[in-house]
């Protein structure tokens, strides 16, 4: 479970640097700025923390489950911030509420960053036993602020397609809806498994895809006609 969650934050902390590549300078450095005084400032619950009460954390289905709505909405924004920059780069014409809704979910940073900060400053404290926390907490925090936008610019340096970095932050956060199923799920199954197969349903399974697939391609067909037609 805790391999699961290490590799969610890792990948929410791709995609937040990956949409750093879509905004204005200014608005990179900003974003850094608040990230770094939110790690600077939250030293005191942090070190109120502990590896028992993480573990708890985890293994709370209630507080799992409620982690898992948060992370469902900030894929699904993410992923609707994709679609339509897609949409405004191949549509010759779109509508400006459609321009400006890509607007408003481009300036929206993601609200998970923010837990993953928050356990890296955890992180970091148990790491350093001795040190002052306020000297842990603010010495993360300028990291943060020289780290996000020179990673920013330097996934921009890497990746300068638009377009494949759009396709990346798609998958990306694809990957963190499917881990968060795992990890939300915590090792339990909502039915039983069965040992024999119902081949009568998957049967049904079959033809169902099959008639549409069939469909699918009449109707494909019949349109490419019509377009000809009308050349």
């Amino acid at each position: 479970m805790e391999t699961v969650v290490s590799v969610m934050m890792i990948l929410v902390c791709f995609n937040y640097l990956l949409k750093q590549t879509y905004r204005k300078p200014y608005f990179v450095v900003l974003s850094a700025v608040v990230g770094a005084l939110f790690v600077g400032s939250m030293w005191p619950w942090a070190i109120e923390q502990s590896k028992t009460q993480i573990g708890d954390w985890l293994a709370d289905s209630a507080l799992m489950h409620d982690t898992a709505v948060v992370l469902t909405l900030e894929v699904a924004v993410q992923m609707a911030f994709c679609i339509l920059a897609a949409r405004i780069r191949t549509s010759g014409k779109v509508r400006a509420r459609t321009l400006w809704l890509y607007r408003l979910l481009r300036w929206f940073p993601g609200v998970l960053i923010f837990p993953v900060l928050f356990s890296m400053l955890v992180a970091a404290i148990f790491a350093l036993p001795g040190v002052p926390f306020p000297r842990v907490a603010w010495s993360l925090a300028a990291l943060v602020l020289a780290a996000v936008p020179l990673a920013a610019w330097s996934l921009k340096r890497c990746l300068p397609e638009k377009e494949i970095r759009l396709e990346l932050l798609f998958l990306s956060n694809a990957l963190i809806a499917v881990l968060g199923i795992v990890a939300t799920v915590n090792g339990r199954t909502a039915v039983a498994g069965a040992g024999a197969v119902d081949w009568a349903a998957l049967g049904g399974v079959a033809l169902l895809l099959a008639a549409g697939l069939g469909g699918g391609m009449a109707a494909y067909r019949r349109k490419m006609k019509g377009i000809i037609k009308n050349r």
